[in-house]
Order: structure tokens, then sequence, then C-alpha cells
């Protein structure tokens, strides 16, 4: 390990990435020079791949040091296969602030091979079919835990077989004995599942299958770090290279532990370079359900309340039981909105767009190109049935207010985005509708314009009553 990657992300300069490159400018990779392309390779921004005189046999060894110095601090671990395989870990930083985080948790809905056929299926398709469109991103669920509970071999195996015939989403085997574990990898031996998991009294067996079937492996060490740590070395001195930490989830007393152990484990990874800690964490918020249930709606509240803690505290992938949208919307949401890039404004296109069937006659509306203003606009005119012409401004990813007081929505970009649009050859007025937020540009934006402007409502939810007491 370099002393870069011992002092964490921050130390590595473009320098020393540049002087591994081959130098050629060639402009190959899109950039204009090698020392651009080294600084976005820093950043994050680009893939080493981009750089093709690197795939040259001279430059192998530069590529090795490469690869060994753009590494994550946190190693990334594929499960599944095909287009539905899901990355967890290749973590870079330990702060979000930092960097950016890269492959977001992935959350598991859990069944059991006690539950009947019909409940398989239709927990199986509520995860496959789970959607929900937030601020241009597709929201969803990633993959399916089987756990055995009967403690059957084929019991189990019959249900790992049935989830998978319904569903190409990656899954998680779940159980401490390797033999039923086993059964359930015969039913689908080329998956690449995960496997929970080896423990300091099964890890031998556990590590034969991850090796046979070539499957990652889930380390379980409850709130052990220690032992957890000697897990991984004895997992990878046998060979297992794709290996998942488990510090343990208490749903209780424990809760605090849990945290404390999620947080240290990170932080020995990307502030220590412990390369034994450096690898993906899973959470098992599920076990708020292990107490019997005197009511599901408060275990289900307590289970989600788990999970967000340990999305925010560093887990990378979840086991979760509860299937309610007002349990797991939340937590899809919390999810995006904390692996967005946080160097970068959530923005759209600035650009004009079309919304229902417009027509010479129809209303022409101003918004930013903030990310979720733009589709709050946007949706509240769909909903309100009208065809209108709606016109984003760069705003440099900005809200109405925001972008108005910080001078990164005017007169001039709002007049510019008039005339850039064309929408002065779709309508035979020249009608104006502005946000209410921006209702202080109003003269400005008609000086410049020559339109007439209608200040509209404080709030998109307005707009649908503006156009119906107002647009003529």
């Amino acid at each position: 390990m370099t002393d870069n990657q011992k002092g964490g992300l921050k130390q590595l300069s473009p320098i020393d990435v540049y002087s591994l490159l081959p130098k050629t400018n060639c402009k190959e990779c899109g950039e204009d020079n090698c020392m651009a392309f080294a600084t976005k390779l820093v950043n994050r921004e680009v893939n080493l791949e981009k750089c093709t005189p690197l795939k040259d046999a001279k430059y192998k060894k530069n590529y090795a040091k490469l690869v060994e110095m753009l590494k994550p601090a946190v190693k990334e671990v594929t499960i599944g296969v095909g287009d539905k395989a899901v990355k967890i870990g290749g973590k870079l930083v330990m702060y979000r602030h930092e960097l950016t985080y890269t492959n977001p948790t992935a959350i598991a809905i859990d069944v059991t091979d006690e539950m009947s056929d019909e409940e398989i299926s239709s927990r199986v398709k509520y995860t496959q079919d789970f959607s929900y469109i937030y601020i241009g991103n597709n929201l969803q669920l990633q993959m399916i835990a089987v756990r055995s509970t009967s403690n059957d071999a084929d019991k189990f195996k019959a249900a790992v077989k049935k989830v998978a015939e319904q569903t190409d989403l990656p899954l998680i085997l779940c159980s401490y004995d390797a033999a039923i574990v086993e059964s359930g990898l015969m039913a689908i031996p080329k998956a690449r599942p995960l496997l929970y998991a080896a423990t300091k009294d099964n890890w031998k067996e556990m590590a034969e299958l991850a090796l046979m079937y070539k499957c990652p492996l889930v380390v379980s060490a409850p709130n052990d770090i220690s032992l957890l740590r000697s897990l991984v070395k004895t997992m990878i001195a046998y060979g297992v290279e794709d290996v998942v930490l488990d510090p343990g989830t208490f749903a209780n007393a424990g809760l605090g532990e849990t945290i404390n152990n999620f947080t240290m484990i990170r932080r020995a990874a990307c502030s220590l370079g412990d390369e034994l800690l450096a690898l993906p964490t899973l959470g098992t918020p599920i076990t708020a359900w292990t107490e019997p249930a005197k009511n599901a709606t408060l275990t289900t509240w307590k289970e989600t309340q788990i999970a967000a803690m340990l999305i925010n505290r560093y887990a990378d992938a979840l086991i979760i039981h509860a299937t309610e949208g007002w349990s797991l919307l939340p937590l899809t949401v919390l999810r995006q909105n904390i692996y967005t890039d946080p160097r970068k404004p959530v923005a759209v296109k600035a650009e004009m767009v079309e919304i229902g069937t417009p027509d010479e006659n129809s209303p022409v509306l101003i918004t930013s190109n903030f990310a979720l203003t733009y589709y709050t606009v946007a949706q509240d005119i769909e909903s309100s049935g009208n065809s209108v012409y709606l016109i984003v401004v760069d705003s440099e990813g900005t809200a109405i207010d925001a972008g108005v007081a910080g001078r990164k929505m005017t007169a001039e970009t709002i007049a510019d985005a008039i005339k850039e649009s064309g929408v002065e050859e779709k309508v035979k007025h020249r009608k104006l509708i502005i946000p209410g937020k921006a209702a202080r540009l109003s003269g400005e934006i008609e000086d410049l314009s020559k339109w007439d402007v209608m200040v509209g409502p404080q709030d998109s939810s307005g707009i649908a009553k503006l156009l119906q007491d107002k647009w003529k």
C-alpha cells in the first residue's frame, strides 16, 4: 500500500497520476492533454480505461501502478450476473463532502422457505416492480434475500429455485448451515449469489462453497470487530477474494454499538488503510423482527429507523423485511440524496419542453434547471391537464429564489432563453408567465424580451388555477 493510500484519497495529486501516463496528449480519452485527464482521474470523473495508449505492452507496469494508486479505499464486490448484477463497496472517501459516494446502498427484501408459494411470488414481484421517479431518477430495490427458517435443505432449494424462476435480481442465500446453503447453490449454480454467512464455527465449509461456486461471502462476527478482522484474514489466506463484512445489527440495546461498529470499520478502511476491513458492509435491519411483533407497524417503523441510520453510516447493503411503501420510499429517497455528487448541482438540461400538445395559443412558462424545481413544475402542469411550452432556464442548478438572489437567474438569462428556445416561432402571442419567486424581474424581462409578463404563483401547485382563471 502506498503512502497516498494510507493517508487517504485527498493526498493523491494529479502529478502522481500524470507521471505514470504515456504523456502523448493524443486526446483519445476526450481530454485536451494528459494532465487534464490525470486531474479527472483523481476526481473520479473518468475511467482509466479511456487511456487507450496504456493498453500497449510497454506501459504494462505503469498501468498496474495506476490501478493500485487509484483503487478505492473500500473494495468493490459484485453480486449476481448480467445486467442486474449489483456492485457494492467501491467507496473512495469516508465523508461525502470529500468527493462523492459510489455504488448506492443495495436494499434486499427477504423471503423465507416457509412462506407459501403465493407469498413468495408476491414479495418477489413487489421487489422486482418497485419503482419511484424522483428528480428524474428511478428509485428501485436491488436484491432478494432467501432465508432458511425451516432448516430443511430441500425446502430451501425449492424456495431458491422458485425465486430464481421469477426474477433476475441478485440473491442472498441466508443460513449458517453450509449444507443448506449448498442446496440453494445447486438450484442456481452460476448465479453468483451472496452467501450469508461465515462465522468462527463454519468458516471453512462456507469458504469452500464460495470458492467452488465463485460467490462473494459474508463474514459475520456480531459486535466483535477484532474477530471479524481475524476471520477476514483467514478467508483471504484460504483463497476467498470477495468478502463482505457483517459486524452485527442490534435493534434495541445494542443499536449504539451497531452504529459505532459500522463507523469504525469505514474509518479503518478510509483513514487508516486497514485492508482487512477495507471491504463492503452488510446491515440487517430485519433483526427488528426477531422479537415477537406486538405491533407490526411499530416494528416496521423500528426497522426503517435502523435502515436509515445504516444508510447514513456506511452500510453498503441491507436486508429488510417490511414492504410498506411508507417504509421503503423514504429509504430510497434518503439513499438517492446521499449518493448524489456534492460537487455538482442536481440539474436538468436547459431547453424548451413541450408538455401535452401545445399550439400557437398555448401558455409559455419559465422555470429553473434545478432538477427538483423542474420535475415538480412539470408534474404539476401535467396534472393540470394543460398543454404548455415550458422554457427551462440555465440557473446553474439553483432553485428559483436562490437563482434570483444569487444572480444565477436574471432578466438577461431569461430573455436569452426565450430567444434561443424558438418559442417565438411557435406561438402567435407574446405573453410570458414567470414564477412568483422571480416577480422582481418582471419589468426587466419585459424591457429586454419585449414580452408581456404575467407573474405566476409562488408555488407551482397554483399553476392550474392561474391558467384556468387568467389565461385567455
